[in-house]
């Protein structure tokens, strides 16, 4: 599987977006999740990319995170922005990478991304617990590079 297009069926698509506003209901915290055909440096490197490109670090409380992921080079990766990295220790995403992972060797990647979506939600609820006044601030739409 090389195509963005192929990697996931609209269905799936609208199942991720789902899961990105059911984990928002509970954190202040944004999440995106975006797909590109590969990437030639780090995943995280690249991750860091397209969040600025996205202008993820526009949210009030800097708590902007994203799911990255290459089809055809197989990474992926998660960044968070400056108000979550302030508050949690460096191994902070790994439960969540693990969970994807291993949904991603079964080739399950609509469950790895929906799991890691929803996992991450539970985790910045901790730290940046939903507030009444909370608004959408950005996209729960898929993008694609």
């Amino acid at each position: 599987m090389s195509k963005v297009e192929d990697f996931l069926t609209p269905e799936e698509e609208q199942e991720i977006v789902k899961a990105i506003g059911i984990a928002e209901k509970n954190t202040s915290g944004e999440i995106r999740v975006h797909i590109e055909k590969e990437n030639t440096i780090a995943p995280i490197d690249r991750a860091v990319e397209v969040f600025r490109k996205l202008h993820m670090e526009n949210t009030k409380e800097r708590n902007g995170v994203i799911i990255y992921v290459a089809v055809k080079s197989k990474h992926f990766a998660i960044y968070g922005d400056q108000g979550i990295n302030e508050k949690v220790g460096a191994d902070f995403w790994n439960s969540t990478k693990n969970i994807m992972a291993n949904h991603f060797k079964n080739g399950d990647f609509k469950q790895g991304l929906i799991e890691g979506v929803l996992k991450a939600g539970e985790q910045l609820k901790a730290h940046f617990p939903y507030q009444e006044d909370d608004t959408n601030e950005l996209s729960n739409e898929i993008s694609k590079g």
